[in-house]
């Protein structure tokens, strides 16, 4: 320790500066002119506010939400529940914000899944496989968007009838009508297996990390496969047999002119279906094949050395690393086809938007219509975001 005593002036604080009512004091410039734009932005929103009540006052249309409690007297051709045109508005809109969320998951998930096949494809050492992956990217992302949507709807409506329908294989007949899928009367025992389903797979997830936190702990590998068998497949099959589900499926069979039975997927969904997910995944290959190569190629270099094949490498070492690079850009082709959904009303696929138009239209309460869109897809892409942005920092390299 230095014998010499520190200097008291050089441990005091820097003088503070005095607040003056002076146009010199940067800080009154800066909240003078903070009030100034606060005092515009309220004023604009004060005029268009009170602009729309004398319109809306002078044509004497209603305001206010009270038409959701109308009887829509709206035909929905599909839902996910229970739904008649005897039912409300709000019922109504509902249903179309289910038909939404539908397209949307899906959608996303599929999209992921082929777009990701497609970025690992264009880096493909097989010449073949790499360009016909580069000609379906450069030409899916140079055409609308509306125009795919409506090539795949008339496709789909120039299928033949279901007589003719097209049989691939058993219990399966794509025409005209849709496509007709086996499925199962669905009731509750189902509803309690799916639900074991879920948590097995939780439960798998949770002793994965068990097991790779003793394997880091005492270098035993421990098999995960066994256990995951149990609880993804057999704790749902238990559930389903315990509570005496029927083992029988419903099986789709041409009755008169038309199917009957089984699970139906509408031409108007089908096609927003493949044209989302064919448009979105070609920009995700490119943003999964920009994060790989943003992996160095020492990594590749290096797990070779080791011995460790190619897939095992890109799966084990490679995706992961750039999963980091991979999910910011992902989010927004994410909210992309959630927003790009919004074209269902072209097709006929009856969505929020096709919904919430027809109820305007009906009721003539077109700003509250806009709104409830506009809240519906806030709240969707908000959700998006957080989910996302929590799995990026889950995901972020931390720093020691």
């Amino acid at each position: 320790m230095s014998d010499t005593a520190a200097d008291p002036r050089l441990l005091r604080a820097p003088p503070k500066k005095g607040f003056r009512l002076s146009w010199a004091d940067e800080r009154l410039r800066s909240i003078v002119w903070q009030v100034l734009v606060l005092g515009v932005v309220i004023a604009i929103i004060a005029w268009l506010v009170g602009n729309t009540q004398h319109n809306l006052e002078v044509r004497r249309i209603a305001t206010g939400f009270g038409f959701l409690e109308r009887e829509a007297g709206l035909p929905v051709a599909e839902s996910l529940i229970p739904y008649s045109p005897t039912d409300t508005y709000a019922r109504a809109l509902m249903v179309g914000v289910l038909n939404t969320l539908k397209i949307a998951v899906v959608g996303v998930v599929l999209a992921t899944l082929f777009g990701t096949l497609l970025g690992i494809a264009r880096l493909s050492k097989n010449w073949l496989l790499s360009r016909i992956a580069a000609a379906y990217v450069e030409v899916v992302r140079d055409l609308p968007l509306l125009l795919q949507l409506l090539f795949w709807y008339a496709i789909l409506q120039g299928l033949p009838g279901p007589r003719q329908a097209l049989h691939p294989m058993e219990g399966v007949f794509l025409s005209n009508r849709g496509l007709k899928l086996p499925w199962i009367q669905w009731q509750d025992a189902h509803s309690f297996a799916l639900l074991g389903f879920v948590a097995g797979i939780v439960l798998t997830v949770f002793y994965a990390r068990a097991a790779r936190a003793r394997q880091m702990a005492d270098g035993q590998p421990r098999r995960v496969w066994p256990a995951a068998l149990g609880l993804i497949i057999g704790l749902p099959l238990a559930i389903w047999a315990g509570l005496g589900a029927p083992w029988t499926g419903d099986i789709p069979a041409l009755r008169g002119f038309n199917f009957q039975g089984g699970l139906t997927i509408t031409p108007e969904y089908f096609a927003l279906l493949i044209g989302l997910v064919m448009y979105t995944a070609a920009f995700i290959a490119e943003i999964v094949r920009a994060g790989i190569l943003a992996v160095a190629k020492g990594q590749w270099e290096a797990a070779e050395a080791l011995g460790l094949p190619r897939g095992l490498i890109m799966r084990k070492i490679v995706l992961p690393q750039a999963l980091r690079v991979i999910v910011p850009p992902m989010t927004s082709q994410y909210l992309n086809l959630t927003k790009n959904s919004s074209l269902a009303v072209a097709i006929g696929y009856q969505d929020i938007v096709s919904i919430a138009n027809t109820t305007l239209n009906q009721t003539g309460q077109a700003i509250e219509g806009i709104a409830i869109i506009m809240a519906v897809y806030l709240t969707i892409s908000l959700s998006i975001s957080l989910f996302m942005n929590w799995y990026n920092a889950r995901i972020a390299l931390v720093e020691r």
